[in-house]
């Protein structure tokens, strides 16, 4: 490992490519825990609105090759990996934010459950309102109930799975190659909210870790 574990200060890049470890499972599986407990823990000792600022929008300055290096590999049903996908959703939603619009849209018309109440979601879902629920769901992760939040990311990633899966059958005659991306992207987003409601109960359990 390139320096011994510390609790980090946190934001800049370097402190995050300081916790890079080498190519030992075992290690790179345990600096990922520890890291996202310290980073939890940090926060939430000093929830002030600039340090709330400064966790959400980290991938903004940085990208989020840092955050893949220590947390891509952990368990989806683990504290790193729940960290990772809640990171990993809210970049997709900024870098695509017209098309995440209207998936979501679309998924407001067809889902028939309280996902949409649940999530927060906006009346008029457009570019702004997604990239602002995005990071509203996580900035609630540091300085809210982390349950409700991996709660409300999956009621948001499965509205955007439903508008997947309904544009996808309407592209299916006209345009198959389109149709087969969003159903692989509906599957994987469904996949992904069916993670965050696993890691929500086993955060109110006290077993995430």
């Amino acid at each position: 490992m390139s320096s011994p574990f510390h609790k980090p200060a946190l934001f800049a890049g370097h402190e995050f490519s300081a916790f890079q470890g080498g190519n030992d499972p075992a290690e790179l599986n345990a600096l990922a825990h520890e890291s996202a407990r310290a980073l939890l823990a940090r926060v939430r000792e000093n929830a002030s609105t600039e340090m709330l600022d400064r966790v959400v929008s980290f991938t903004d300055e940085n990208g989020i090759d840092d955050l893949a290096e220590l947390w891509a590999n952990a368990s989806p049903h683990s504290l790193p990996g729940s960290l990772w996908r809640l990171y990993l959703v809210r970049a997709l939603i900024r870098a695509e934010a017209a098309q995440m619009s209207i998936l979501f849209s679309q998924g407001l018309e067809v889902i028939h459950s309280a996902d949409p109440v649940i999530a927060g979601a906006p009346t008029q879902a457009g570019p702004d309102e997604m990239r602002d629920l995005a990071d509203t769901i996580l900035r609630g992760a540091f300085e809210g109930d982390f349950g409700n939040a991996l709660d409300r990311a999956a009621s948001f990633t499965r509205v955007l799975s439903a508008g997947c899966a309904t544009l996808a059958d309407e592209s299916d005659l006209v345009n198959p190659e389109r149709a087969t991306q969003l159903t692989t992207q509906a599957s994987r987003l469904a996949t992904t909210a069916s993670e965050f409601n696993l890691c929500a109960r086993l955060w109110r359990d006290g077993s995430l870790d």
